[in-house]
């Protein structure tokens, strides 16, 4: 039976770089999804498709998404070819929200793994600064939402750590992968 590999993790945790990193090793049967978004396409270093706000609404009533949530002004979503890739057999990662885990596991109960991507306050914080998009403000607010998402995480849940490089990160991505995929 095909798995969702549910990444997730702060702003700043570098899933974006973990998950270009993982498309790069071609691991068979392993599909990644884009993700919709209501950001402009140049902005956050992410690989996904931009969609303004009717564009969303629209797909949204459609129902072409399969997993829909709000986060920090932006509406994200996941393309409903998810449905199709299980259906075919294929494995799927999928750079999700940690406030959105429990509506996932509710769509797809035994189908789908949580993964969450951890680093330390103190890089995040650098790593956050280092962007400039968030107010000093904004960042404390993501680090102590992380610490608290990382306190109530639940035993089935992965925890990759992202403090060192992000090679070392892939290749624990990787394991989970083959692990979660082959059982």
């Amino acid at each position: 039976m095909a798995k969702i590999i549910y990444i997730m993790g702060p702003s700043g945790s570098g899933k974006d770089s973990i998950i270009n990193a993982v498309r790069q090793q071609s691991l068979d049967n392993l599909q990644v999804a884009h993700r919709y978004i209501t950001r402009h396409w140049q902005s956050g270093g992410e690989n996904h498709v931009a969609l303004s706000e009717s564009e969303y609404n629209k797909r949204q009533a459609l129902g072409l998404f399969a997993l829909a949530w709000s986060a920090n002004q932006h509406q994200y979503a996941i393309g409903c070819e998810i449905d199709a890739w299980l259906k075919a057999g294929q494995n799927v990662l999928v750079n999700g929200s940690r406030s959105y885990l429990e509506q996932a596991r509710a769509r797809y109960a035994n189908d789908i793994y949580p993964v969450l991507i951890d680093v330390e306050a103190q890089k995040l914080e650098q790593r956050l600064m280092a962007r400039g998009r968030e107010t000093q403000q904004q960042i404390q607010a993501r680090i102590i939402r992380h610490q608290q998402y990382r306190h109530d995480l639940d035993s089935s849940c992965d925890v990759i750590d992202n403090n060192h490089s992000i090679e070392d990160a892939m290749k624990q991505v990787c394991t989970i992968i083959k692990r979660v995929t082959h059982s």
